[in-house]
């Protein structure tokens, strides 16, 4: 133990902090304990690089290295929303870590027109150049067949060219500022470009992707349209199970009830084992949300639980984290594993105060990081190995209050390592040589290993 790790202990329990000889932030902090039932609070500052040593019950649980946010791009103008935002990040054919964002409005007419912009790095994610286009894609998720497959969302279809059987329910809820009601019908109704899921497909010693249109075997998935327009929307993860079955956590899950009824969103699970031909709908996760946590969680009519993100964990276990924030302020955030390989879940629990748009990854040492948005853009890590129970947050950003205008909120992950990855996400706030505030697309590695 050297002597700034000795001084930074005992100096634990104010939260202190310093800086180094080269303007890194030291900082030790005793864990809190944010829960979903409390006024909304900033977590750990670490908005530059900043080395922390995470404190548990007084005792050292991990050593977590923030890396300097990387400025990838910056907006020249004003943007409105659905521009610089909505970020991704992955490996190109060639092994370059490519990153995209949305340049378009975040509406229905948007879907599947692409409409993104890009940047390359071929050093870790050091440096980006915005000025080449990247290689393809990686292909996605790989099959035990060699195929590699992602979920595709085809471009809307104007409600007026379709002959539609009559909707099953329909409501103001979805968003009431728009004015725009959402119909919902039965799937099996639908006319057959409404069935089923699309999925591009990298067939195994092929270069290039098609689209195909898989079976979706459940009898009783509803699917909505709104605003003149109905999409195929099929949103989530896919993973390869040990048995080598690929199965999906999807959003939104809508279905009938036995009272013929259409409850809000929940999460649906999916299971293929003809390598993503054809999909049986193998649970569902409905909503129920928790009234000490949510007290306005029983009036939503269409949005539930969405946004899921879904991981296999070393343990086999399948861990899921759903978001269920929407225009009636921040809300929590629920938390629900399986051990029977996703035929069953456990009871959601809501275990944050906020949150939007989760994403997650297991490192090798079993570390889990999560991190999701609004306000700001948080970061959480779990040591459990199930995902039961989290850090407090660390904040990418600062805000002041609740407002959602520091960022989009929907951050990405990259696992670069056994112990790093990298994290991608939105600044709104982002102050430009001319003292003009633009948005901005930020990456910074983050290095978490713990303490023993």
């Amino acid at each position: 133990m050297n002597f700034l790790y000795l001084a930074l202990m005992i100096c634990s329990l104010s939260g202190y902090s310093q800086y180094d000889n080269d303007g890194v932030q030291d900082r030790v902090w005793s864990e809190k304990g944010h829960t979903p039932f409390s006024d909304l609070n900033s977590g750990v500052p670490v908005y530059k690089k900043t080395e922390v040593i995470y404190l548990k019950d007084g005792k050292s649980a991990l050593k977590i290295t923030f890396g300097e946010p990387v400025v990838i791009d910056v907006a020249e103008k004003v943007e409105k929303w659905g521009f610089f935002q909505f970020p991704d990040i992955y490996y190109d054919v060639e092994n370059q870590i490519v990153v995209s964002w949305s340049m378009h409005n975040d509406n229905i007419a948007s879907y599947g027109k692409g409409g993104r912009a890009y940047a390359i790095s071929k050093d870790g994610g050091n440096t980006w150049d915005t000025t080449k286009k990247p290689g393809r894609r990686d292909g996605g998720l790989l099959l035990p067949n060699g195929d590699r497959i992602n979920i595709h969302t085809p471009k809307a279809l104007k409600v007026e060219d379709l002959e539609l059987p009559e909707p099953v329910a329909e409501s103001h809820s979805y968003y009431p500022d728009r004015g725009a009601y959402t119909y919902l019908y039965k799937v099996n109704e639908l006319p057959e470009e409404l069935q089923g899921v699309y999925i591009s497909r990298r067939k195994k010693g092929e270069k290039r992707s098609t689209v195909e249109q898989s079976v979706m075997n459940d009898p009783l998935a509803v699917r909505y349209s709104r605003e003149g327009l109905f999409p195929v929307v099929w949103w989530g993860d896919m993973h390869v199970a040990a048995d080598e079955s690929i199965i999906a956590g999807i959003y939104p899950g809508f279905s009938i009830e036995k009272d013929g009824s259409v409850d809000a969103s929940g999460v649906f699970f999916y299971r293929s084992t003809d390598n993503g031909y054809s999909w049986n709908i193998l649970s569902r996760i409905p909503y129920d949300p928790d009234p000490k946590a949510d007290p306005n969680g029983k009036i939503r009519l269409i949005r539930g639980y969405h946004e899921p993100v879904f991981e296999i964990l070393q343990d086999g276990s399948f861990l899921c984290i759903m978001r269920t924030a929407d225009e009636l302020g921040n809300t929590p955030m629920y938390v629900t594993r399986s051990t029977d390989m996703g035929k069953t879940w456990t009871e959601p629990t809501p275990f944050t105060r906020n949150g939007v748009r989760p994403r997650m990854v297991q490192l090798e040492n079993e570390v889990i990081a999560l991190a999701s948005g609004r306000p700001g853009m948080q970061v959480r890590f779990s040591t459990d190995g199930k995902g039961l129970k989290w850090t407090d947050p660390f904040e990418m950003l600062p805000y002041e209050d609740d407002k959602r205008d520091v960022s989009c909120g929907y951050p990405n992950m990259l696992v670069t390592g056994e112990n790093e990855f990298l994290l991608v996400y939105s600044d709104f706030t982002f102050q430009t040589e001319k003292d003009e505030r633009r948005k901005a697309i930020k990456v910074r590695k983050i290095i978490v290993e713990p303490v023993k």
